[in-house]
Order: structure tokens, then C-alpha cells, then sequence
């Protein structure tokens, strides 16, 4: 299943050359490249593998142009909620739209899981998460305090409720604003 930058149509420009879909196992060092540029303890590919193996997982990748990752996400399905892990994108690659679409791709999974609502933790310096969350319905609920251990920043504690409605689904198919109209 290959996710492509024309769907959903949303307001933000889309890069027209990225493609989202499941993550392989030979996407994994590509993955470890990008999450050594966003990430002060970066993950290693052990972890990688070892999520794609875990049954309540599931990751997806951004790639340009068919070969190049610039993006990827994770989530976990625990009874009826979705936890993002990680989202994150090349820092070269950032304002273009990928960010936007690895959510949504990750939205729909977890909705085709029966997931009921969505949590995340964003960095509380991280202006453009928290926006891009907001977008989607997330919002803020509470606060880890000294949650990120490389340099004690708080994280925001978010949820999206009721991910299975209508709303919610046309909200990821249509985009922010076509929903709001």
C-alpha cells in the first residue's frame, strides 16, 4: 500500500516527489540516518528491528523520489488506543508537507486497527509538532515534566479522542480547513 502525496488534499503544500508506506527491514539503516540528524539519543537499528517484529507496531517511511528516506513514524495499538513513538523528519526536508502526511498515513492505521484515540508526547519547545497536532485534534492534556533525558525539557502529554467518527475521518481525508467549512 503506497500512500502518495495527492490524498488527503490539505492546505499545506505537499511535496509532489514523497511517498509514505510500511516500513521494511531494509529501510532501517536509512531510518537510523535520519533519526541521528533529529535526535540527541537516537535510537539504534536494533530497536528498529525489533519493533517491526512486535505485533502492536507498526512504522512507516517517507521517501523522495522512491530511494531517499526523509521521513518516518511509529505507533503502537495498545487495547484501543494509538501511541505515536516517533515522527520525525530530515531537518533538510522540514516545511514541505512530510511531517503532515507521516501523521496522517499513521492516523489511518491506527483508525483500520479499531483504535478509539490517539496520545502522543511532543517536546514543549517544538512549536511545529504541537501545531501540526493541533491541527489534528490533538490537545494538550498535561505536562512530563523533565520527560526528555538529554536535556530535562518538559513534554506535552496529547490526546485525540474519538479518532473513529465521521468527523475525524473526514478530517484526515479533506484536511483542517476543507473540514472546517
Amino acid at each position: 500500500m503506497i500512500y502518495t502525496a495527492g490524498t488527503p488534499q490539505v492546505t499545506s503544500p505537499r511535496p509532489s516527489d514523497v511517498e509514505i508506506s510500511p516500513m521494511r527491514a531494509s529501510d532501517i539503516e536509512s531510518v537510523v540516518r535520519v533519526e541521528r540528524l533529529c535526535y540527541a539519543l537516537p535510537w539504534n537499528s536494533n530497536a528498529y528491528v525489533t519493533e517491526l517484529g512486535n505485533p502492536n507496531a507498526f512504522y512507516a517511511v517517507a521517501k523522495q523520489n522512491k530511494a531517499l528516506c526523509v521521513g518516518y513514524g511509529g505507533i503502537w495499538i495498545i487495547m484501543d488506543e494509538l501511541h505515536i513513538t516517533t515522527l520525525a523528519v530530515d531537518p533538510a526536508e522540514r516545511g514541505k508537507g512530510t511531517g503532515e502526511m507521516l501523521l496522517v498515513y499513521l492516523m489511518h492505521r491506527g483508525r483500520e486497527r479499531r483504535a478509539e484515540r490517539a496520545t502522543l508526547e511532543v517536546r514543549q519547545s517544538n512549536k511545529a509538532a504541537i501545531h501540526l497536532y493541533h491541527k489534528y485534534g490533538f490537545e494538550d492534556v498535561g505536562l512530563r515534566k523533565g520527560y526528555y533525558s538529554d536535556n530535562n525539557e518538559n513534554a506535552i502529554i496529547m490526546w485525540a479522542e474519538e479518532i473513529q467518527s465521521d468527523s475525524y475521518r473526514l478530517l484526515l481525508e479533506n484536511g483542517p480547513l476543507e473540514h472546517a467549512s
